[in-house]
């Protein structure tokens, strides 16, 4: 029997359903622009996060990091949440591609969130002689490494008029945006359109293979061309993942919902076992990331105990795992998962 995989929800497969509409995909070269179906779905996605134009990529660091280099400079800060992706799980991309550095700001009391106060007193002057002139904001909602915890539609709107007063640029990180609006019950253009620049996945929560997406001012997604080439993403016959995505888009997004229950289903019966810390309360959308209490096995070995049981984690600490729900997973399974966990959590836990 194959192992309950909750390691993340990028490990779903294509459904029968939706390599069909693959399969029917009309193509063209995308370098030059003559692919039918990615230009549909760059004009579709742009409209419904509340942006001019659309640049799809095929993986979302790569559209991250295009969104900072073309955004700034050598030389420039980048503003982000504390264990922002941008910074905790690009291999320093940001440094490297972009000569920036990022300066995580908030308080460990709100994980994944900060404050209009705390942007502007981490924001740095342009033209100052020693500090390097603070030129982006980002923001990362749903937060992954916070739990999947939800920025919503007036924070977002804060810090990007915040921002835009300071003369910042804002970004968002919105790979898990959908899954922020369900929880929500907003529109994906509540939570996008205040900002700049958006980037949206379609490989996470809506399950297709693969693809991400900038949006922003049609003369930034004509800079962010450029960059895209010199990152090597300018493709050819990308329709095939774009009609994925548009299948993902019209049948996958309403059903986020059932993931969300699914991970609370599962945070309820982890939070009761004593080798576990967590509060189901805090779960807000499909990731729980949980501690091990004391007196339990480390993470590592937590996970490969979970292994030999059938169920995949990820150590995202030497106490902490993650846990992601996805539609591969049938809430009858994450039930099963559940209780792999509590167990291998509570090997070595005296009775």
């Amino acid at each position: 029997m194959p192992p309950i995989d909750l390691r993340s929800d990028t490990v779903t497969r294509p459904t029968a359903a939706m390599r069909e509409a693959m399969a029917r995909a009309e193509v063209g070269d995308d370098q030059f622009g003559e692919d039918p179906t990615i230009n549909r779905l760059q004009e579709r996605v742009a409209a419904m996060l509340g942006h001019e134009a659309g640049l799809w990529f095929p993986t979302g660091t790569m559209a991250n990091q295009v969104a900072i280099r073309t955004l700034t400079r050598p030389g420039d800060e980048v503003l982000a949440p504390r264990e922002a992706h941008i910074l905790w799980h690009e291999t320093g991309s940001a440094a490297a591609n972009s000569g920036v550095q990022i300066t995580e700001i908030g308080a460990p009391r709100t994980p994944g969130r900060f404050s209009v106060d705390e942007l502007l007193a981490a924001r740095k002057p342009r033209g100052h002689m020693l500090l390097p002139p603070t030129t982006v904001v980002a923001v990362e909602n749903t937060h992954n490494r916070a739990g999947g915890v939800v920025i919503d539609a007036a924070a977002s709107r804060a810090i990007a008029d915040a921002a835009r007063a300071n003369d910042l640029a804002s970004y968002l990180d919105g790979a898990r945006v959908w899954n922020a609006a369900i929880a929500l019950g907003a529109a994906p253009a509540d939570l996008t359109s205040p900002f700049d620049v958006a980037n949206v996945a379609f490989s996470k929560g809506l399950g297709a293979p693969g693809g991400s997406m900038l949006t922003g001012s049609r003369a930034f997604v004509a800079a962010a061309t450029r960059y895209r080439r010199m990152a090597g993403g300018a493709m050819r016959q990308v329709g095939i993942f774009a009609a994925a995505a548009e299948y993902a888009l019209d049948h996958h997004m309403e059903r986020l919902a059932e993931d969300h229950a699914n991970a609370r289903l599962l945070a309820d019966r982890l939070a009761a076992s004593p080798a576990i810390v967590l509060d189901p309360a805090a779960v807000q959308t499909n990731i729980i990331v949980f501690s091990l209490a004391p007196e339990a096995p480390d993470a590592a070995l937590v996970v490969a105990a979970a292994r030999e049981a059938g169920v995949l984690v990820v150590a995202f600490g030497p106490r902490t795992i993650r846990a992601v729900t996805h539609l591969d997973v049938t809430r009858d399974q994450v039930a099963e998962a559940a209780e792999g966990l509590v167990a291998a959590a509570e090997s070595a836990v005296p009775a």
